[in-house]
């Protein structure tokens, strides 16, 4: 185990705030003379089952840690997730069903497990603790706060006074987020700075409870491919941690190279002094399309590994910069019944080529697809060849056989 002093640095690396710090100096401190490993609290509420690379933030330094020989306990919100987190919304988020929310859970820790280590992680539901509580429990628990004091949370205040209902219920939300702090009796939580609220009222309610109170670490929010709002799927802005490699890599391409070097020091492994050459070569004149090609292939390798990594590139270099076909793309061999377009829109859904059925057609409509390099407007345009290459978009290809 490393001192406590070299832990504190790399802890405190990339953070955006820690309360505080002399409380997390001496719990190292206290770690190291036990030789006991901290726990290490992060708390999921999952309204859709898909991990980017903006949540990666925080999971990528709870890997740090598990490094340094600390464990982490995720909390997955089954409970919390029927209330629904309000969190920087105008109004209340739609409540989950606890089966919606349990499906959720099993893809988002098949992702997850991709950043962090599974053998220094527990899982643990919400629903274990919160469901046992009476209202006595309740009571008690609501009386470790005031409204002055949950109406300072800003999107509590704004609602408040624009007028917007605020459901009583919604109030309960950081307290059970809180309670599960003085459960794992959690010595360090993780959250962005959109989490700040919550996650100080775990340390308020250990206090309350009579416990050490937990270390709030809060990491920097991840801007998106359009370079100003937070990462978000609801906004199309996202790489998500299970997109196709070649997906990944061209999205990557797509940052601005504004921020290469923030996408370098938040969502991977480069250190920090090959960070601040490759930064100090752009300001000498360097291309960033040179360094950002450098950012595709590292992202790509992280969740996909080298051999997919290279296959991305050459996909990437045929496609988008010598304009041609590829050699190796997805295919789908044809059923008699699948003679057109229209019959084969299940397939492409299966393999994530299109959304949806309307948004085929409205592509062909704009002339966004090609048969045989050949645009077509027609959804019920048939098959002729044997062998048809299909492309969507500017990005997507398939080849459609029949036998």
């Amino acid at each position: 185990m490393k001192s406590a002093q070299e832990q504190f640095a790399i802890i405190k690396k990339g953070a955006s705030q820690i309360i505080s710090e002399e409380g997390l100096m001496e719990k190292l401190l206290e770690s190291v003379k036990e030789e006991r490993p901290l726990i290490i609290k992060f708390g999921l509420d999952p309204s859709a089952p898909d991990i980017h690379l903006g949540h990666t933030v925080a999971l990528r330094k709870i890997r740090q840690m598990q490094d340094l020989g600390h464990k982490a306990v995720i909390i997955i919100g089954d409970f919390t997730g029927q209330i629904g987190d309000p969190t920087g919304r105008s109004k209340g988020r739609k409540a989950l069903s606890k089966e919606q929310v349990r499906e959720n859970a099993a893809t988002y820790m098949e992702q997850i497990f991709k950043v962090i280590d599974p053998s220094k992680t527990e899982v643990r539901f919400n629903s274990e603790w919160l469901e046992k509580l009476n209202f006595e429990d309740v009571i008690r628990l609501a009386s470790t706060t005031t409204v002055a004091r949950m109406l300072e949370r800003d999107d509590f205040k704004k609602r408040y006074q624009e007028n917007v209902p605020i459901g009583l219920h919604e109030f309960f939300y950081p307290l059970m987020q809180a309670y599960d702090s003085v459960q794992i009796h959690a010595d360090i939580e993780l959250g962005g700075t959109e989490q700040t609220f919550n996650v100080l009222m775990g340390r308020a309610l250990q206090k309350a409870k009579g416990e050490k109170e937990q270390t709030a670490i809060f990491m920097p929010l991840l801007e998106g491919l359009d370079g100003v709002e937070k990462m978000s799927k609801s906004l199309g802005n996202y790489i998500c941690v299970d997109e196709e490699p070649e997906v990944m890599f061209k999205k990557v391409m797509e940052v601005p190279d504004s921020l290469i070097i923030r996408y370098f020091t938040l969502v991977t492994d480069v250190s920090m002094d090959a960070i601040k050459e490759m930064e100090k070569e752009m300001e000498e004149g360097r291309n960033p399309r040179e360094v950002k090609l450098m950012l595709a292939k590292e992202i790509t390798r992280i969740y996909h590994g080298e051999e997919a990594m290279l296959r991305a590139e050459k996909y990437f270099e045929t496609v988008f910069r010598e304009g041609r076909i590829p050699d190796q793309m997805p295919e789908i061999m044809l059923s008699t019944k699948e003679d057109t377009l229209i019959s084969i829109i299940p397939r492409l859904m299966e393999l994530k080529l299109i959304p949806s059925g309307s948004e085929f057609r409205r592509l062909i409509s704009q002339g966004g697809v090609t048969l045989n390099e050949e645009k077509v407007f027609d959804i019920n345009r048939m098959f002729v060849e044997k062998e048809n290459v299909l492309k969507i978009g500017k990005k997507k290809f398939v080849r459609l056989l029949r036998l």
